[in-house]
């Protein structure tokens, strides 16, 4: 088996269980401070770890492309767009919209790289459009009783998936010339910059040892998918990747499932119809569908 599969595999079960971790997490902070958390653990960690491993990383410091900064930003918009999504709708239902991340990224190699055009690509869309139609007027009713919360979370979740897209696309041009670590933790610390002067730091002193524990592990999580989803990147094509991570939302259905099955008290869970079912269904086909059919010949 190709290493760059297991690795987005890897990545792809760590980001649907990741969604539930963040979902408790928004109980006790701000999205915003969810996201800085997320960066500044998962600097601090790879930063030690370079530092006893790989010191090699201080000449990227010197000189960092520009490219690194764009990406940076694009990841932060990324984090927040879901998380902020994610706080105004639910884990399963981020997972669905954020769908349109690997679908875009399909869609750029289409009118950016000019990758021929199938008929797969098509009914992929379509597939698409129905599906994401179908889950967003169900659940909208289900969750919200028609009022505007559900409609702000789709709209965050799907800036995050199209900036998750151009992220991935910068990714792959930067893991050719340099070590995914290193990028990772200039864009890391980058981030945790950006984010600083919005975090809570009056909440810290207040946590308990749970809390801290759930914040940390979002960072680790954070940390570890996406060292797996830069190497996943470096050893295997993109849009094989891709639908490797479209999985997501398959596996945190499952693990949602699960928690209710065991009655757990410290999440809420998800209503779904046999409409809204069938939508999530049509979003993951034809997603799965898009990303497959890139540049595998020409529209017939």
């Amino acid at each position: 088996m190709n290493r760059g599969y297991l690795y987005a595999a890897c990545t792809a079960v760590i980001w649907s269980l990741q969604a539930i971790v963040i979902k408790v997490a928004l109980n006790i902070v701000s999205p915003v401070s969810v996201v800085g958390f997320r960066f500044a653990v998962a600097f601090l960690i790879l930063l030690v770890t370079l530092l006893f491993s790989d010191r090699s990383f201080t000449a990227l410091l010197k000189k960092p492309p520009l490219i690194i900064f764009f990406a940076t930003v694009l990841l932060a918009l990324n984090f927040f767009g879901f998380i902020s999504g994610m706080h105004e709708t639910t884990p399963s239902n981020a997972q669905v919209f954020i769908q349109i991340g690997p679908a875009g990224l399909a869609l750029a190699g289409i009118f950016f790289f000019k990758e021929k055009v199938t008929w797969k690509h098509l009914v992929g869309f379509l597939l698409l459009i129905i599906g994401f139609y179908l889950f967003y007027s169900e659940q909208v009713v289900e969750l919200s009783g028609g009022k505007g919360n559900y409609s702000d979370g789709v709209l965050y979740v799907v800036l995050g998936g199209i900036s998750w897209a151009i992220f991935s696309i910068l990714q792959k041009i930067m893991v050719k010339k340099h070590k995914p670590n290193h990028l990772n933790l200039i864009i890391f610390g980058t981030g945790t910059l950006i984010l600083l002067p919005f975090f809570e730091f009056s909440k810290l002193v207040s946590f308990s040892f749970h809390e801290y524990l759930i914040l940390c592990a979002s960072g680790i999580m954070t940390l570890v998918a996406y060292s797996l989803f830069a190497m996943s990147l470096k050893y295997a094509e993109a849009n094989k990747i891709s639908v490797i991570i479209t999985m997501n939302p398959v596996i945190t259905f499952a693990a949602m499932a699960l928690l209710e099955v065991a009655a757990v008290s410290w999440i809420e869970f998800e209503k779904f119809t046999l409409l809204s079912i069938a939508g999530s269904a049509l979003v993951l086909s034809g997603a799965v569908l898009v990303v497959i059919s890139r540049g595998n010949g020409n529209m017939h």
